[in-house]
């Protein structure tokens, strides 16, 4: 199975290894991934030129945030309602299954996410939670209002766009929040993240972080504080500065029905195609 909206992945200076596009090819999972002008041709050679989109626009210096927005709305105007989008550092899925985290089809994982954000009218952005954050003890399928990352499914409906050259993630999900949306983050389904700082060279990395680097992580928490006063401050964590948003305690709104959902015959347990199966790897 794969999903039933556009996937793009935004990257810079990784053409020589494209995680998630490699995953995605490897598991027949259609996407575009967006690249900057002047890294185009290296993509085309490394991921194959039917895969690559090519940005309007180079080196603005901003993060990932016009790329991200380009695809919002490239999605709108090839007549679709949600759009994915992920990061490039991501080396595939896995399923929780009787405390084991067990690699799945991601296609059919996202095609999860689509029918969950289906049955509500005020989820605004779903997604996967990371490997590492899901353990053999964790008892939720999902959790609300949180912050998503990473790998969205974004309503092309809501009235926000992405603004921030830091934490812009935390910010857009801050956005939908404070307007009365939901987020959804599944630990049912979760994807294996890489490290961009310790293990991966590119992205916007060296952008972002020229010069002082303990500096520019500090701005990077602050600048979340001064934008969204009322919901995130700046504290030590993880011996650095780090932005602390308290979702549960401001957060608590309600999934709504969606009333053209099919719900009277929605099955009891639907595993949507996957079996279990034992493999060689």
């Amino acid at each position: 199975m794969n999903p039933k909206y556009p996937v793009y992945i935004v990257s810079k200076g990784r053409h020589d290894h494209p995680l998630t596009a490699n995953f995605m090819k490897e598991e027949g999972i259609p996407f575009k991934i967006l690249v900057e002008p002047q890294e185009y041709e290296a993509y085309c050679e490394s991921v194959g030129e039917e895969y690559v989109l090519e940005l309007p626009f180079s080196n603005k210096g901003l993060g990932s945030y016009p790329a991200r927005n380009f695809a919002w709305k490239h999605s709108i105007e090839n007549g679709y309602d949600k759009h994915w989008i992920w990061d490039d550092n991501i080396r595939g899925m896995r399923r929780l299954h009787r405390g084991k985290r067990i690699p799945v089809h991601s296609g059919t994982a996202m095609v999860c996410m689509e029918d969950f954000a289906s049955r509500y009218t005020n989820v605004g952005i779903s997604g996967f939670n990371y490997t590492y954050f899901v353990t053999n003890t964790t008892k939720k399928a999902l959790v609300m209002n949180v912050h998503v990352y990473s790998s969205l499914l974004i309503d092309n409906s809501i009235p926000f766009r992405w603004r921030l050259k830091y934490n812009e993630d935390v910010d857009l999900c801050l956005q939908a929040l404070h307007n009365g949306y939901c987020t959804v983050l599944f630990n049912a389904l979760m994807i294996d993240k890489t490290s961009t700082v310790a293990k991966m060279k590119g992205g916007n990395q060296e952008e972002l972080y020229k010069g002082n680097a303990y500096e520019k992580k500090v701005l990077k928490a602050r600048s979340l504080e001064e934008m969204w006063p009322q919901y995130a401050e700046t504290k030590m964590r993880f011996n650095r500065p780090h932005h602390y948003v308290n979702w549960r305690k401001h957060f608590k709104h309600p999934l709504l029905r969606n009333p053209n959902y099919d719900w009277d015959n929605m099955q009891s347990v639907n595993n949507f195609g996957m079996s279990l199966k034992r493999v060689k790897k």
